[in-house]
Parts: C-alpha cells; sequence; structure tokens
C-alpha cells in the first residue's frame, strides 16, 4: 500500500515537471512571416502601383529560438532565413537566402500564438508590442 502511493506521488511529481512551454513550429513561423509579408505586400501595392499576385514561401530555415517573457506571457524570439518568391502578372522576383526574424509569443491558455510587432521604442525602457493572432 505504502509503495502504492509512493508511486501515485513520484507519478504526479514527473507529470508536473514535464509539462512545459512548447516551443513555435515552422509552420506556425511560416504563418507569421506570411502575414508580415502581406502587410508589406499591401503598402507596396498601393504605393507603387504594382499588381502582385501573391508570394511563396520556400526552405524556411530557423537558425535560433531563444525564449523570452513578454508581458509576463512565454514569447519566442525565432531567427532564421527563407526563400520568397513574389509572383508579378509577367514574372516571378525571388528572393533567395532572405533573413527573418519573429516573436511568437504563447497565450496564457496554452493553445494559440500571437505574433508580436514591437511598436516605435518610446523615451522610457519599456517597450510596446503590438500584437496579431496566428492561427
Amino acid at each position: 500500500m505504502v509503495r502504492l502511493m509512493i508511486s501515485m506521488v513520484l507519478l504526479w511529481l514527473l507529470t508536473a515537471c514535464t509539462t512545459s512551454v512548447l516551443a513555435p513550429t515552422s509552420q506556425l513561423v511560416e504563418k507569421a512571416i506570411a502575414f508580415t509579408l502581406e502587410q508589406s505586400q499591401q503598402q507596396l501595392s498601393q504605393q507603387l502601383d504594382l499588381d502582385f499576385q501573391g508570394f511563396e514561401i520556400h526552405r524556411l530555415s530557423i537558425a535560433q529560438e531563444q525564449p523570452l517573457t513578454i508581458q509576463n506571457l512565454p514569447t519566442y524570439r525565432v531567427r532564421g532565413t527563407y526563400n520568397l518568391t513574389f509572383k508579378l502578372p509577367k514574372r516571378k522576383l525571388i528572393q533567395p537566402h532572405k533573413p527573418f526574424e519573429v516573436y511568437l509569443q504563447l497565450q496564457r491558455e496554452g493553445k494559440t500564438w500571437r505574433l508580436l510587432l514591437p511598436e516605435g521604442s518610446g523615451k522610457d525602457s519599456k517597450s510596446v508590442w503590438r500584437s496579431y493572432f496566428i492561427q
């Protein structure tokens, strides 16, 4: 009986210690990059009167995942490179080995992620972040 109780307590302790924050997947990182590209693409299309047909992200390579805490939530600064192909009406524009840096934050319930984008830094040392839901 005592062994059973000790086994149950040890099993509970092991389970409690192994629950940790999962790092973002490469699919999530790709969605975050695509979100930022869509924002930039819309602005460029309007300013330059270009007819973008879309873009593709290939060969995403994550070089570094640095865990941080921003606004008391677990966050990862993810860095790496990817190949980008812009689709134009008559041709494709290819940009190989394009560097990226994204901040992805796991929300309190542990099920959803948000992309954090820094806003213009203020006079004080605290950073201000804009947050966007990433599916």
